[in-house]
């Protein structure tokens, strides 16, 4: 369930005024803003618009200015940094105690994160250390009307209904969202804000863990999150071999290659190409699936892709109800006619290209 919308004089005073504003946790890797940085903006300043508060965007580790910089041109009224040698790659131990020197000292009533390695790892932490509430995976945020507490929207019960879950009694209220779950905040050129940078005691930056090393994802786990066009496939294609359909269509788009739950429990592809609520939401321009039914699951991952292309035999599959183009017929007949279509379509194309050479 969703709240109903307020403007900013429906929400009364009585909030605990100890706590104010509405902070998101950037995320930084190799001194560069990462997207998911982007989303949480964009959620944060309708929340913090809505209460009538600053948002502030809270960078651990080193980030280039002009990094902080393009985070106030998306929305953030100011930039929390603290740089130190101890916060230049993610730990746990030295990045909670950070944050939660920031929290005491700065007492933000709404803190906000990506549900990513980094946020789904460190939220916890810090939620424990500050007795605060947390609410895991949401899809929606809200403010309540009455009360000005933050509305927390995440499936619950498999997927098969909406909670609504809120704090009412400590601060700051806590939630990671699911990335790609919204789009980036716009640049607006015009916007001003300040940045502020942070110390922390050294003694709270020690830990336990050391990084000994970094070793890139297979190349096979490609990152489906960030790719303009998806291909997937699921439980239709019967068998693994027959998965060859989807990489050969993927390949020909310059796609990434996507599945649903089915295929992943099956093992006809490994979980880092699972699209859904137990694996990744994904918002490419096009999103082509065959096989795939629609489980309630599944659709919660692809809700903000712009153009949904189905393939699916069964007419009243839930797929073709939300797919911008569905196409009724044997996954195996037209798959291979549309691998077949474009190879002719490129071979053409390059013909005409060196007549014109």
């Amino acid at each position: 369930m969703n709240a109903s919308a307020a403007k900013p004089s429906d929400v009364r005073p009585e909030r605990n005024k100890e706590f104010k504003g509405v902070w998101i946790l950037g995320e930084q890797r190799s001194a560069a803003v990462q997207p998911i940085s982007y989303e949480l903006l964009a959620r944060g300043r309708g929340l913090a618009d809505r209460l009538g508060v600053p948002l502030s965007a809270v960078m651990l580790g080193k980030t280039g200015e002009a990094g902080l910089q393009e985070l106030i041109a998306r929305g953030a009224d100011q930039v929390i940094v603290v740089e130190s040698p101890a916060l230049e790659h993610f730990l746990p131990e030295p990045y909670a105690r950070a944050l939660e020197h920031l929290i005491r000292k700065h007492k933000p009533e709404i803190l906000i994160a990506g549900a990513t390695t980094t946020g789904r790892t460190l939220m916890p932490l810090v939620a424990v250390k500050c007795r605060a509430g947390l609410t895991a995976d949401c899809t929606h945020l809200e403010i309540e009307t009455d009360t000005g507490n933050l509305l927390q929207v995440r499936p619950a019960i498999g997927g098969n209904i909406m909670a609504t879950i809120k704090s009412p009694s400590h601060r700051p209220q806590m939630a990671t969202v699911r990335p790609r779950s919204m789009k980036a905040a716009a640049r607006d050129e015009s916007r001003c804000g300040k940045v502020i940078r942070e110390s922390v005691p050294a003694e709270l930056l020690a830990s336990r863990v050391r990084r000994l090393s970094f070793e890139p994802a297979a190349a096979d786990s490609a990152n489906i999150q960030e790719a303009e066009v998806v291909v997937s496939g699921g439980r239709g294609l019967k068998q693994r071999e027959n998965f060859d359909l989807i990489y050969q269509l993927a390949a020909l788009l310059n796609a990434g290659v996507g599945a649903s739950r089915d295929a992943v429990d099956r093992a006809w592809i490994s979980y880092p190409h699972q699209v859904g609520l137990s694996g990744k939401t994904v918002s490419p321009k096009l999103y082509l699936c065959a096989g795939i039914s629609g489980s309630i699951q599944h659709l919660a991952g692809i809700k903000t892709a712009e153009h949904i292309i189905a393939i699916n035999s069964n007419p009243d599959a839930q797929i073709l109800k939300v797919a911008d183009y569905g196409i009724v017929a044997d996954l195996f007949e037209v798959l291979p006619m549309l691998i077949r279509k474009i190879e002719e379509r490129r071979r053409k194309s390059a013909v005409i290209g060196k007549l014109g050479d």
